[in-house]
């Protein structure tokens, strides 16, 4: 284990708190384990890590972000999540695969939003040829983790959204029963709203979808 794998864990292990770990396990359904850690004592703890003095190099970053990931407490894959951010000016193309592999391993909403908001939506900004294979790939793989991350990762992206593209990864799962799926039709729908209500207004009225997408979708406009 890396050097600076070892000093997370034993800053996080001095600072976990038994009694806070109970609810926050509570609240991700009990599918993790956690030190206890909430969101803003976590953030101070990391900063000394995160300094641009203190970062890895990037030889070593993907290792340490699968040591980080291999961790039962969830607060040191939030961490790696963070570490990732670090390297946005870095990002080289073969890196889908790792951010695949955060998607597809210890699958939840609170690890594969970021992912697919922050690092591959940055991501298929600097690499465009790469989105079709790659959300082809995923659409088709039946992993609802992969086909949200589809419908997400453009986000951040306001005026630069590709519409044509967004409609393309909604309609073949707008009928689709799982709510992670449905809540991201919505919730993608809703933050373009922001951009273009009367695309997202006239979307709604001339697709089907479940109630779910619907009710998030038009959330901001009516």
């Amino acid at each position: 284990m890396k050097p600076y794998t070892n000093k997370i864990i034993q800053v996080f292990t001095a600072a976990r708190n038994p009694k806070d770990a109970i609810p926050m396990k509570a609240y991700m359904k009990n599918k993790f384990e956690y030190l206890g850690i909430k969101t803003p004592e976590r953030w101070e703890l990391s900063k000394p890590f995160l300094t641009k003095t203190s970062l890895p190099e990037v030889e070593d970053l993907w290792q340490i972000i699968g040591e980080l990931w291999e961790l039962p407490e969830r607060e040191y894959q939030y961490f790696a999540q963070g570490l990732c951010s670090k390297y946005l000016h870095e990002v080289k193309k073969e890196w889908i695969n790792n951010y695949e592999s955060l998607i597809i391993r210890k699958s939840w909403w609170d690890t594969v939003d970021f992912v697919a908001g922050t690092l591959i939506g940055d991501y298929f900004m600097k690499f465009p040829e790469a989105i079709s294979p790659i959300t082809h790939k995923w659409m088709q793989s039946g992993n609802i983790w992969l086909q949200r991350s589809c419908i997400l990762f453009q986000l951040k992206y306001k005026k630069d959204t590709d519409t044509t593209l967004l409609t393309s990864f909604i309609t073949p799962l707008a009928d689709s029963k799982e709510f992670f799926i449905a809540k991201a039709i919505g919730w993608a729908l809703r933050e373009y709203s922001k951009t273009n209500p009367n695309w997202v207004l006239d979307f709604v009225e001339n697709n089907p979808l479940q109630p779910l997408s619907k009710r998030e979708a038009i959330r901001r406009i009516t």
